[in-house]
C-alpha cells in the first residue's frame, strides 16, 4: 500500500497533532525549497554555479541542535560560509574534528535543554550518552557552581563553562595542536583559532567568552601537550 494512502486510511487525531500542520509527504517543504531556488537564481544567476564547484569556509561551527539556534542566521554569514557540526549540548569529541578551518567556533546557548537536563538528578534515557559529558563539566566546576545562589544564574554559568570545556577539548586534540604549532612557527599566528561563544535566544545577543587559552592550558601542559618538542 502506498505510504500516502496508508496515512490517509490511518489519519487519526494523534497523527495530525504530531504532524503539527506539516504535510505528510513534505509537499510544503519541497514547494518552499523550489520557491527559494527560484528566488536565488533571480537574485544571483551564478549562485548555484558557484556552490556546485567547491567549498572552503573560514569557519567550522560546532553547536547545539536546538531548533532556535540557526548558525548562519545568528552569525549573519552567507550560504556556504560555515562547516556545521551539531549535536546535543554542543559537545566536542575527537571524532568530531573531521574537517578544519582557520576558525573553530564552539557555540552554546542559554536555556539549553541539555544543560538543564544534566543539572537534574534523573535518568533521561538514551540522551544520557550526551548529558554525561555535561555532568562531568558540572563536576569539574562544582565548587564555583555551588556558590551561585540562583538556579537560573547557575544554569547560565554552566552553559558558559560547558562551551569553554568543549573548546578546550579541541585544543587537546593532536591534529589541532600540530597545525597550531606549525602555523605559529611559519607565520607567528597559531591556526586554527579556537573560539567559545554563547547565544541568548531571548535577546538575540551573541557573546564571545573571554578565555586566555594559554593560561587555561598551562596547568595541564604536561598531560595534554602532545608536541612539547615543537
Amino acid at each position: 500500500m502506498p505510504q500516502s494512502q496508508s496515512l490517509q486510511n490511518n489519519s487519526r487525531p494523534p497523527l495530525l497533532l504530531q504532524l503539527k500542520g506539516s504535510h505528510p509527504e513534505l509537499k510544503d517543504i519541497l514547494e518552499a525549497s523550489g520557491n527559494w531556488a527560484k528566488k536565488m537564481k533571480d537574485r544571483d544567476p551564478g549562485f548555484f554555479d558557484r556552490i556546485a564547484t567547491s567549498q572552503s569556509p573560514n569557519y567550522l561551527y560546532i553547536g547545539c541542535c536546538d531548533a532556535r539556534v540557526d548558525p548562519t542566521v545568528l552569525m549573519n554569514v552567507g550560504y556556504g560560509d560555515l562547516f556545521i557540526h551539531r549535536n546535543v549540548g554542543n559537545l566536542v569529541t575527537g571524532s568530531d574534528l573531521n574537517t578544519m578551518s582557520p576558525h573553530i567556533i564552539v557555540c552554546g546557548h542559554y536555556d539549553c535543554g541539555a544543560v538543564r537536563g544534566a543539572h537534574t538528578q534523573m535518568d533521561h534515557g538514551i540522551i544520557e550518552n550526551w548529558l554525561r559529558n555535561i555532568r562531568d563539566v558540572a563536576r569539574l566546576h562544582n565548587t564555583e557552581l555551588a556558590k551561585i545562589p540562583g538556579k537560573e544564574d547557575r544554569h547560565r554559568r554552566l552553559v558558559e563553562l560547558n562551551v569553554t570545556e568543549q573548546a578546550f577539548n579541541i585544543l587537546k586534540t593532536g591534529s589541532v595542536q600540530r597545525l597550531r604549532k606549525q602555523s605559529y612557527k611559519e607565520t607567528g599566528v597559531a591556526l586554527p583559532r579556537v573560539h567559545a561563544i554563547v547565544f541568548d535566544p531571548a535577546s538575540g545577543a551573541l557573546k564571545k567568552l573571554e578565555v586566555n587559552w594559554k593560561e587555561e592550558t598551562k596547568e595541564f601542559d604536561s598531560i595534554y601537550n602532545l608536541y612539547p618538542e615543537m
